[in-house]
């Protein structure tokens, strides 16, 4: 039976979070097909997917490319990216009915996982910006047809920002949908990095981006 909904989630060593998560998908979205595709993780990430996606696929690293593959693979009508640090806070219905409103493609409002006020704010801000910009992050869980994934070709190939481009992309076409769904990632980056630099990093990148900095140069900065 084809499944209504492919899970395509690109990983790098993300054992101990990667099979919890497969976990709450099969129980929220019984039906839908999990994908896994990993990077080249040097941990237990790839024995957890083993136990729990209907499919794991070993691929170049890099998002962009480690999505393309697993889209290319999916069978559900709906492909659904997401990140293993990042939980779906709804269920097959919900998403359902948010299909069910004529969007072809959309993502879902984000809340953080850590408790500082700071962090509401923070949440806040990137869900006004994605609302009035029509373009989502990584971290939104990007949802779309699998025919318009095809027909735009997917992500392109670059090193950071392809979430956004594709976005970009896709807004031409229509606006995004999903504003009833929300998303729970986590606040591991702020915490880890402190709070204002990460906003100022963030916001740099995007700044960048926008002004034509090659995604090659922000991704030197972002990982670096």
């Amino acid at each position: 039976m084809t499944p209504r909904h492919s899970f395509i989630l690109p990983v790098l060593n993300e054992a101990g979070r990667l099979g919890p998560l497969l976990a709450r998908l099969r129980a929220a979205f019984p039906g839908a097909e999990c994908i896994v595709v990993d990077g080249g993780s040097t941990d237990a990430t790839v024995p957890e997917a083993l136990a729990a996606a209907d499919l794991v696929l070993l691929g170049e690293r890099g998002r962009a490319a480690q999505m393309n593959l697993g889209g290319a693979a999916a069978r559900g009508e709906w492909l659904c990216f997401l990140h293993a640090d990042t939980e779906p806070l709804f269920d097959a219905d919900a998403l359902d009915a948010a299909l069910g409103a004529g969007r072809s493609w959309g993502f879902c409002r984000v809340r953080l996982s850590g408790r500082a006020p700071a962090l509401r704010l923070i949440e806040r801000a990137m869900n006004a910006r994605s609302r009035l910009s029509g373009i989502g992050t990584g971290d939104q869980l990007l949802y779309l047809r699998r025919s318009l994934f095809e027909a735009e070709g997917g992500f392109a190939p670059i090193p950071l920002m392809e979430d956004v481009e594709f976005c970009t992309r896709l807004r031409r076409r229509s606006r995004p949908g999903g504003a009833g769904l929300t998303v729970c990632t986590s606040s591991r980056r702020w915490e880890e990095q402190g709070i204002l630099r990460t906003v100022l990093l963030m916001w740099s990148l995007r700044l960048r981006y926008a002004l034509g900095t090659s995604p090659a140069r922000l991704a030197d900065r972002y990982y670096g």
